[in-house]
């Protein structure tokens, strides 16, 4: 006998009165729809080249917003394939689905299954807990009739599109293609759409940098379901499932961005963090640079080929690091042991030099593990130079921690670089910065010598002493004694001073001209004597140099001071482009989320308010600095560029503690420096031209190739050209300083005693100084 429950209908009249004021109350309690219908998450910085490159991005959240017609239809149909198939038939609710998971749920007891459509998603995403209770399910449903009764349905895709976490700090799936897939949406394939569509079920688990299999099984899931509902054809089908995808992996140390920025974005972080301090994160800002990704790219190329040739004619020093190996071999091509894979998975590998673990060491051969369990073997007579290994403390053994190099299917052991390195360059015609590296590897530190290394620049600051030389009357076929010479502590007020050319060679007597061609000392020191210290060292100022940093010192002819990369290069820039100065400049422009300018540069043009030198002079130095690149110390740049509008300088200091050069064409003034960030010598015979010049060819050869060269323009007004030489009008052939003395006063130095005594207790002067 069944028994049939009567409600009286007094009490269900009450109980639906007090269900829909209930329902009533909770209606009136959602919150309204500000967070949707005016979307603005928190949108990272992100920094650009000139060329709209993203060279950077700073910000908890990562994610870039794409309108609903902005996402390719392949991914709009893998997500509903995945998530809510029905969701253009519904309401927001899918009561056949509630259904479904209900009667599962009561048959398990338990709540393991739901029926959450994108609409209730993206409703928890953006006003709810994950929470799994009743209370909080029906807040939601309420939530989720408000929302699909507000928003179309396609308004509702793009939120859900570009609010969802998907992993590895990526919120939306176009942040998502660009991290994984290293590519925009836009750009990719079925396959492609699948494998991110399978990231929301548990983004730690499905993204494919974490566990790439589950998320492949994930992914066929996907495709299973876009064919079942006709989303796909077979063949595309079968296509996707075959097809080969390149995952982007990460370096723990920092995001890997197209055009090796690091040191750039870092600079940009820095300046406008002054300006919007921690909201600089979230507001979606973009700031575009004047860096060029070419540039910046051939840089980087040009450093890293140069630190590395070094490194590996250096001495090897010997293991990064020693452990202790319980070796477990099989065939001695098989290695395990967790304990050493934790190890090697906090290696870093930087680019082409590869961390690596010796496992087994037989006679002549070694063989090595990486942190991806990827085995090689080595020849010792290839991979290693012996005598490279002068310590035997410092011979590779069995739990040794080593680099690889690895490119072009060579393979040596080598060390992790100490030798570090700078490249600027810039246009010298309105200082826009075109690419900068600040060091070796930015994950290895951070310190960008570009802006923050002073070092001493050596024989590349004798040209600004000799275009002061210009304004006081020397001329370029000025004769200049090269006989060495000596000042005896009495002299100096301090130490004595022995000055002395590259090679210990010395000639009667030289032109200018001919001096600077061969970088001599002798005849830097006389000609700074002659025009006097204090006047040259204000005479640096007109470049851009500090004065401070500067002092008024014959030794000042040498490069005792102290300059940066940039500061370099923007003074060499003021011959190139007919004596302004240009202050170099970083930024182009910034823009909101929404692409309003808050910030734009203001060009600036080559006028009398920025003429900091004579232009004749100028032009004098630009002809004197072609003759180096052509027969001087730097003739290999003009060789290996193969035109005539290319000059420069090439720059060691005392003992080889640093190596430049710095070079130009009327578009582009690059500077490279070469040396160790505490100073030590570079080897006896290292200079400028051997070590930093070819970073800065093997740049320009990149760069300058399609840009057209340069003739040579006529002379201002105002310059007297007699038998192939220049000479200003007020300084006439005949009326110029034709000879300086072949010896220094003692008055001269006398004046400076108290400087001298100084700069010697800094310990910037030493007994004997070689410079080039």
């Amino acid at each position: 006998m069944i028994r049939i429950l009567i409600i009286p209908i007094h009490l269900l009249i009450s109980l639906t009165t007090f269900v829909f004021i209930i329902l009533s109350i909770t209606w009136s309690k959602l919150p309204n729809l500000d967070a949707m219908t005016n979307y603005k998450p928190p949108i990272p910085l992100r920094i650009y080249s000139a060329d709209h490159i993203l060279i950077g991005e700073f910000g908890e959240e990562r994610r870039k917003l794409l309108k609903f017609h902005e996402i390719p239809d392949q991914m709009k149909m893998a997500i509903l394939a995945t998530e809510d198939d029905r969701f253009y038939q519904h309401k927001g609710i899918d009561w056949q689905g509630i259904l479904r998971a209900g009667i599962v749920n009561l048959k398990n007891m338990s709540k393991s299954q739901g029926a959450s459509t994108i609409t209730m998603q993206v409703a928890r995403n953006f006003y709810l807990s994950t929470e799994k209770t009743y209370l909080r399910k029906v807040y939601e449903l309420l939530l989720t009739i408000k929302i699909e009764s507000e928003l179309t349905k396609n308004q509702i895709l793009e939120l859900y599109m570009n609010q969802i976490y998907l992993g590895h700090h990526t919120y939306g799936f176009e942040a998502a293609s660009l991290k994984y897939l290293n590519k925009s949406l836009s750009e990719i394939n079925i396959a492609e759409a699948a494998l991110l569509a399978g990231i929301p079920k548990a983004p730690s688990i499905y993204n494919p940098i974490s566990n790439f299999s589950r998320a492949k099984t994930r992914q066929k899931y996907i495709l299973d379901r876009m064919l079942s509902l006709e989303y796909i054809s077979k063949s595309e089908y079968i296509d996707a499932l075959n097809k080969k995808i390149i995952i982007k992996t990460i370096n723990k140390q920092s995001e890997n961005y197209n055009s090796h920025g690091e040191y750039v974005a870092e600079i940009v972080r820095q300046l406008l963090f002054k300006v919007y301090k921690n909201k600089l994160y979230s507001k979606g800002i973009n700031v575009y640079t004047t860096i060029k990704a070419k540039d910046q790219e051939a840089a980087y190329q040009a450093i890293r080929s140069a630190v590395i040739k070094y490194t590996l004619q250096s001495e090897y020093n010997g293991p990064e690091e020693k452990i202790k190996v319980p070796v477990k071999l099989e065939d001695k091509l098989t290695f395990h042991d967790e304990n050493i894979h934790k190890i090697l998975d906090q290696l870093y590998d930087s680019d082409e030099l590869k961390a690596y673990l010796v496992i087994n060491i037989d006679e002549n051969e070694v063989t090595l593990i990486n942190k991806n369990k990827k085995l090689i073997k080595l020849n010792d007579k290839k991979s290693i130079n012996l005598t490279r290994i002068k310590d035997q403390t410092k011979l590779i053994t069995v739990g040794s921690i080593v680099y690889v190099y690895e490119k072009n299917n060579i393979k040596q052991i080598t060390n992790l670089p100490s030798v570090q390195a700078a490249f600027v360059s810039i246009s010298p015609q309105n200082g826009a910065i075109l690419s900068l590296i600040g060091g070796f590897d930015f994950n290895i530190g951070n310190f960008n010598r570009v802006i923050q290394a002073w070092r001493q620049p050596g024989s590349s600051i004798k040209p600004f002493i000799y275009a002061a030389s210009l304004e006081k009357g020397v001329s370029p076929n000025t004769k200049v004694s090269d006989l060495p010479f000596s000042l005896t502590a009495e002299k100096t007020g301090s130490k004595p001073w022995n000055p002395k050319n590259y090679g210990h060679r010395y000639e009667e007597n030289l032109t200018m001209r001919q001096g600077l061609y061969k970088s001599k000392n002798m005849i830097s020191i006389r000609i700074l004597d002659n025009i006097g210290p204090i006047y040259a060292q204000e005479y640096l100022t007109k470049f851009g140099f500090d004065k401070s940093k500067h002092p008024a010192v014959l030794s000042m002819a040498l490069g005792t001071g102290l300059v940066t990369p940039l500061q370099l290069t923007t003074a060499f820039s003021v011959f190139a482009n007919g004596g302004h100065l240009i202050p170099p400049y970083l930024i182009e422009r910034v823009t909101d989320s929404n692409g309003e300018i808050l910030m734009q540069h203001s060009d600036v043009e080559l006028n009398d308010t920025n003429q900091t030198i004579d232009s004749r002079v100028s032009y004098i130095m630009n002809n004197l600095l072609k003759g180096v690149a052509t027969y001087g110390t730097a003739s290999k740049a003009k060789k290996a560029l193969n035109r005539s509008d290319v000059a420069g300088k090439t720059g060691t200091t005392n003992e080889s503690f640093d190596a430049w050069f710095s070079g130009y064409t009327p578009e582009i003034v690059a500077t490279a420096w070469l040396g160790f960030d505490l100073p030590k010598s570079l080897g006896q015979y290292e200079t400028g031209g051997r070590l930093a010049m070819p970073i800065w060819i093997d740049y320009m050869k990149k760069i300058i190739k399609n840009l057209p060269e340069h003739k040579e323009s006529n002379p201002p007004e105002g310059i007297i050209i007699e038998n192939n030489d220049y000479y200003l009008k007020e300084f006439p052939p005949g009326k110029t300083i034709s000879e300086i003395c072949t010896h220094i006063p003692d008055n001269l130095i006398n004046t400076n005693k108290k400087t001298i005594k100084l700069l010697q207790s800094n310990n910037n002067i030493s007994s004997d100084y070689t410079r080039t």
